[in-house]
């Protein structure tokens, strides 16, 4: 037997793989340009060496250093627990956390995944042997200096409260001018429309569809739905009165806000600015809205059943929700429900079918899918899939006669306010 030995070959030299991270609190222009001269800096300093290969650069914009919630964030870590990383760089402790916990339980964990954080400003790296001790005193002056900056803007915002100025410029139908609500007339027209449709029994729903259908859209530019209608429908600024501080902030580390339900002091400013709709009109709405929920029965135990969380739309794959509708519940997809039929156009089944057929079925539903052919697919825990057809019920037999005669008054009101000469929509539909 001859044994010969190999000469040794040299391992090519592996290269760090090194990424980096950014933020910014605010969007604005300046902090945005910020942000960009940042990347910018980091793209040309890891590539520039040679031993480095480039992994990008996360940027998160506009979000508080206090949070974890950061999408570019979150998105570093997963990287890092997939073993992407070796090495990340960083501007300072305060744009990678602001929150002291926070910060050494991440270097903590990447450093058991042996990814070493630097950090320029301070010039210390995680992985170091001293590392963990100078984060946690810097760590804790940038928390600190948080919390300073969280407890002045609490005070500025105080004061604007007690002097009645309005701490909300995104409301539709107002601008702020000179610290207080300017009508927008155009988009106060809309509003009036939206209560004296509201009040003339229209819903939710047939609001929202009719102001798309007209091409109206929301201060944003987008599409109205019926959240917004609901919130135009309880603004109470739109009264020329304001009600400042409804909520306040659990704290400036997880910054989760609270309803204000005598935790803090509210401020009432009477006659803050030129109103859109009167109290009177306003009161009126809020008291039809009770009057809705309350014929309508939703409330409590009503919406508990063994079908919740099961039902979904076979169409656009939404769970489906339990609706009241004329004293009976049915279930309807959700992205009906908020968007109309345009979005999806899934039929609602009365809710006495699915429970007749579930009581023929031998096993446990697990799920039920609404199909537009008006099949249901029933999913049994034993893994079995039946399907049943049903039959929707005609709309004009479950009709009472109390409901036939509102139908006819709605029918005939709009009638003779869309008659006669073309007016804009704010003089046909005007409530003095």
């Amino acid at each position: 037997m001859q044994i010969q030995k190999l000469p040794q070959i040299p391992a090519l030299p592996k290269k760090k793989r090194v990424a980096a991270y950014c933020r910014v609190s605010t969007g604005k222009d300046a902090m945005l340009h910020s942000l960009s001269a940042q990347v910018s800096y980091y793209n040309k300093l890891i590539q520039s060496h040679a031993d480095w290969l480039y992994c990008g650069v996360y940027a998160d914009e506009g979000i508080s250093g206090t949070k974890t919630n950061r999408a570019e964030y979150q998105r570093m870590l997963t990287d890092c627990r997939a073993g992407k990383l070796d090495l990340l760089l960083t501007k300072s402790i305060s744009r990678f956390a602001r929150n002291t916990v926070m910060l050494l339980e991440t270097v903590r964990e990447l450093k058991t995944l042996h990814v070493d954080v630097y950090f320029e400003e301070q010039r210390i790296h995680s992985i170091s042997a001293e590392g963990e001790l100078m984060l946690t005193i810097l760590a804790s002056f940038a928390q600190e200096e948080s919390r300073s900056v969280s407890e002045n803007m609490k005070w500025r915002i105080r004061k604007n409260f007690e002097a009645g100025i309005p701490w909300n410029g995104t409301v539709f139908g107002y601008r702020i001018v000179n610290g207080r609500y300017v009508i927008v007339p155009h988009e106060a027209e809309i509003i009036r429309c939206i209560y004296n449709w509201y009040l003339s029994g229209m819903g939710y729903m047939t609001i929202t569809d009719k102001l798309n259908n007209m091409g109206v859209k929301t201060r944003s530019g987008n599409e109205w739905s019926t959240t917004s209608v609901q919130w135009i429908l309880q603004n109470y600024s739109y009264t020329g009165n304001l009600l400042l501080q409804t909520t306040f902030s659990e704290s400036y580390i997880t910054k989760k806000q609270h309803r204000n339900t005598g935790e803090m002091p509210m401020y009432h400013a009477e006659g803050a600015h030129e109103p859109i709709v009167s109290k009177e009109t306003f009161d009126a709405v809020q008291r039809e809205k009770e009057q809705r929920a309350i014929e309508f029965q939703r409330t409590g135990t009503q919406n508990l059943t063994d079908l919740s969380g099961k039902v979904f739309c076979g169409i656009c794959g939404k769970r489906c929700r339990r609706k009241s509708r004329h004293n009976k519940f049915v279930w309807l997809c959700g992205t009906y429900n908020l968007k109309g039929k345009k979005a999806c156009p899934a039929k609602a089944v009365p809710e006495e079918i699915l429970l007749e057929i579930i009581a023929e079925i031998d096993g446990s539903v697990d799920k039920v899918e609404v199909c537009s052919d008006n099949s249901l697919h029933f999913y049994l825990a034993n893994s079995r899939v039946i399907t049943r057809q049903w039959q929707n019920p005609s709309r004009k037999d479950s009709w009472t006669k109390e409901m036939k005669a509102k139908a006819r008054e709605r029918y005939y009101g709009c009638r003779n306010a869309n008659t006669g000469d073309k007016k804009s929509v704010h003089d046909q539909t005007d409530v003095r």
